[in-house]
């Protein structure tokens, strides 16, 4: 009897924790829900469509090579080294 009573008690702990990270689960759940829709509402705010992320990644990184290229022609190779080679 004395067995059987810890082991329904094992079974009550168990139970417990189990509905602990249920509600952990749920809550990070809906966490991750509000995350996702403040996202969605910032690419909308910016006018990108959330299906066509990585193509504006690369147009964006596309244009900061260009004006990192642009910045690097504006300066005098003079100036940069005495040999001329960019450091």
């Amino acid at each position: 009897m004395q067995q059987q009573e810890k082991e329904i008690q094992r079974i009550k702990e168990a139970l417990d924790r189990a509905k602990d990270l249920r509600n952990r689960a749920e809550w990070k759940l809906e966490s991750l829900k509000q995350q996702e829709a403040e996202i969605l509402q910032e690419l909308e705010e910016l006018g990108v469509e959330p299906d066509r992320l990585d193509e504006e990644i690369a147009r964006l990184e596309r244009e900061i090579d260009e004006k990192i290229k642009q910045a690097w022609e504006l300066i005098p190779m003079e100036l940069i080294s005495s040999d001329g080679s960019r450091r």
